[in-house]
């Protein structure tokens, strides 16, 4: 008989600029009438029509099996309310799957938001409350036309648990 192993442990360090960057963005709250530059986010919505929506998740806890990409679009999401969240991502590459050890997770207060580079692996948002809401941009058609799913139990035989 199989067992089933245990998750491994993924710690979650803060989300700063700096340690996000090979992922996407952090965007902070800035002064109004800040002129646009490098430190807004740099979206890709080119290749549709942009969707711009809140979605109310529920119940995700902390582990994950899967963890998904999307190729045409960044995506930019944010928690409504000031609610903490967890995401796991691993940077783009041109490899059909991530490699686990390149997996990093990230705790995230409610007064920013991120913005995930086109080709991010992610897996979230994951969190402990019964629901939040976020608000989520990216592609009126990504999660039909551009969404690739690696299983990291079938290809590696893992799943993680943040931390």
């Amino acid at each position: 008989m199989t067992h089933p192993s245990l998750p491994i442990p993924l710690p979650a360090q803060w989300i700063t600029p700096d340690n996000f960057q090979p992922y996407g963005q952090v965007t902070f709250a800035a002064v109004d009438g800040k002129a646009y530059d490098m430190e807004d986010a740099q979206l890709r919505l080119d290749a549709g029509i942009p969707r711009f929506y809140i979605m109310r998740l529920h119940r995700r806890g902390r582990v994950f099996s899967r963890i998904t990409r999307h190729r045409k679009c960044t995506q930019c999401l944010g928690s409504l309310e000031g609610k903490e969240w967890l995401i796991a991502v691993a940077a783009p590459t041109e490899a059909e799957k991530p490699e686990p050890d390149a997996i990093a997770a990230f705790r995230i207060p409610g007064n920013c938001f991120i913005k995930l580079e086109v080709g991010t692996w992610h897996a979230g948002p994951l969190f402990d409350q019964d629901s939040i809401d976020f608000y989520n941009l990216e592609l009126s058609d990504t999660n039909i036309t551009d969404h690739q799913t690696c299983n990291l139990r079938e290809s590696y035989g893992v799943e993680f648990e943040i931390v």
